[in-house]
């Protein structure tokens, strides 16, 4: 079989007016970047307000192993086989960070025959969204560290008096907008900015202190691009950003810096979503691409609003597992959409949730156990622990969960069918077995009708708390709930952040950052782990996206690239084509 980029490549593009007019979106509605892919302006909203909107199902998966479980293919395959059932669908997923795609991951456009096109273009780039991000937030950490210089170069009176502004006070110590970029780059997880330069006695580079970068993607511009409503709800999200508290203790937000204006224009075009094609020419909205192990983990809004106005199915996608992207789809992005789901899906393979059994050592490079790679029926009934938690999450959220056996040939009919039995028992509405990375939309048959069947079910979505609760109660309904922890363990740091942030945020819901690889905290926690105790080490206010953002064992903001990352294989040929991705 071709690579993915190989199929990719082979596939004939259709052009972007022609996927915007089967769509239903008009010519004065698409703004195209080129030939094959373009910005939707958010007016097409009020055309059609009236229209009632379509079902809404949310793709997630069993924790992810390195052996990969195809969720994004899942995810197309399942908008493909819709469309071959003769079913108007759209499909929403995240733009991807350049951090994987050069890192460990590689391309995040599907794979096979059930792919987003052009796939270099949506890897790498694409519109610009990400870039604007983070100029957008490193201009406003240049704004906050120049206002700190000249407001304690000469004194506040001085600066009050030069300026006419008000002297903020910013407490150096408080700081809390770091600087960003889209690369993973473990140097700058801790640095000192504002240092003397060699030789001078006179520093004018700004004020030292100590600092660190994240990732584009974990930005707080990012959450907000995702769960804004429009372009001047995302002005106000930007100005109740909370950079820095003041020597007095009180928030200095981006509207007190008088950047959130700035911010707002450098990210203007970026609101709107990007519209693309699959391999079989069904549209797709690509727009925000927060992390789900450190952010919300689920593209954007505005996309599921025009998209569910536009088709019958809409397919998004949530990153990770169900206790990552999906629960946050549930407990802070349908908060402020109002848009409840009508079902789930959950990815598994065989050889991964064998990998669940804990039995096995898996080495990127290195041969398979040859149990992952043929019959092993008691290790799949080990790992099935780790399916098991999934379905009980997505029933807890009140809503049909069809589980998507993403197949590979070395899977026997009797693991297929032991599969189908345990998922089935352990509450799943439907099970269908995904052939689209091979087939396509034909492929995908199965999961589409799984899917129609699940959203004509009777539902009841309810969110996991109520907001009225405290933020530790929050904390502790998730860690119990979703992850089956005993308890959680606060440290001294973190329940000092939770009492100043109860007070003034106590209503907002909680953004666990947590490891992808296990229920747990753990990443070496396989299956179905129980009655541990997860770590909550600090505590974050988004109070401009809106929800507290927690941090738990040892998860890093800023990812580090291996010893051997993607980029060492991405290039381009002698016609100037991309080469390499995968």
């Amino acid at each position: 079989m071709k690579s993915d980029i190989e199929i990719a490549q082979a596939t004939k593009l259709k052009p972007i007016g022609e996927i915007a007019k089967s769509a239903g979106i008009l010519d004065k509605e698409l703004e195209p970047y080129g030939h094959t892919k373009g910005k939707v302006t958010l007016d097409i909203l009020d055309r059609l307000k009236g229209k009632p909107n379509g079902k809404l199902v949310v793709v997630t998966a069993i924790n992810p192993t390195p052996l990969g479980e195809g969720k994004t293919v899942t995810t197309i395959g399942a908008s493909l086989g819709l469309a071959k059932i003769d079913k108007k669908v759209f499909t929403c997923i995240r733009q991807p960070s350049m951090g994987p795609v050069f890192g460990i991951k590689g391309g995040a456009a599907g794979g096979g025959y059930s792919q987003v096109i052009p796939m270099e273009d949506f890897n790498i780039n694409l519109t610009g969204d990400i870039h604007a991000i983070t100029a957008a937030h490193n201009l406003g950490a240049a704004a906050l560290d120049t206002r700190l210089y000249h407001e304690e170069r000469k004194g506040y009176e001085d600066f009050a008096r030069r300026s006419g502004l008000k002297a903020l006070k910013i407490d150096k110590d408080r700081i809390f907008w770091k600087r960003v970029v889209d690369i993973n780059d473990r140097a700058l997880r801790s640095i000192e900015i504002g240092l003397h330069a060699p030789g001078s006695n006179d520093n004018d580079n700004g004020i030292p202190r100590h600092t660190n970068f994240d990732i584009s993607v974990a930005s707080e511009l990012m959450a907000i691009l995702a769960l804004a409503e429009n372009l001047q709800d995302m002005r106000k999200r930007f100005g109740k950003c909370v950079m820095a508290l003041n020597i007095n203790g009180d928030p200095i937000t981006a509207e007190d810096l008088g950047i959130a204006g700035s911010m707002t224009v450098i990210m203007k075009d970026a609101i709107k979503p990007t519209l693309m094609q699959t391999t079989e020419h069904t549209p797709c909205f690509v727009h925000a691409g927060p992390f789900a192990n450190i952010a919300h983990g689920n593209s954007s809004i505005i996309a599921d609003r025009i998209a569910l106005k536009l088709a019958d199915y809409v397919i998004t996608e949530a990153g990770f597992g169900s206790d990552m992207g999906f629960e946050k789809f549930c407990d802070i992005k349908t908060r402020y959409s109002g848009i409840n789901p009508n079902a789930a899906v959950v990815v598994c393979t065989v050889r991964a949730l064998k990998s669940h059994s804990g039995r096995f050592k898996i080495v990127p490079g290195k041969p398979l156990d040859p149990k992952l790679v043929s019959e092993d029926l008691e290790s799949l009934e080990l790992g099935l622990e780790n399916l098991k938690a999934h379905i009980v999450n997505i029933n807890r959220f009140g809503i049909p969960a069809v589980v998507a056996i993403n197949k590979f040939a070395t899977d026997s009919d009797k693991e297929i069918a032991f599969l189908k039995e345990k998922a089935l028992e352990f509450g799943a509405y439907r099970v269908a077995v995904s052939q689209v990375h091979g087939l396509g939309g034909e492929g995908g048959k199965d999961i589409a009708q799984a899917i129609v069947e699940a959203c004509d079910a009777p539902s009841k979505f309810k969110m996991l708390y109520e907001d009225k609760l405290s933020l530790i109660d929050k904390i502790n309904i998730i860690s119990k709930e979703v992850y089956s922890a005993g308890g959680v363990e606060f440290s001294e740091l973190a329940l000092k952040q939770l009492e100043f942030f109860q007070k003034s945020y106590g209503h907002l819901p909680i953004c666990m950052a947590k490891t992808q690889y296990s229920l747990s905290h753990d990443p070496n926690m396989k299956g179905w782990p129980k009655n541990y105790s997860i770590p909550v080490r600090e505590v974050f206010l988004s109070a401009g996206a809106g929800f507290i953002y927690v941090l738990t064992g040892l998860i890093s903001t800023m990812p580090g690239l291996g010893t051997n990352p993607s980029y060492t294989k991405v290039d381009i040929d002698e016609k100037g084509n991309i080469i390499g991705l995968f």
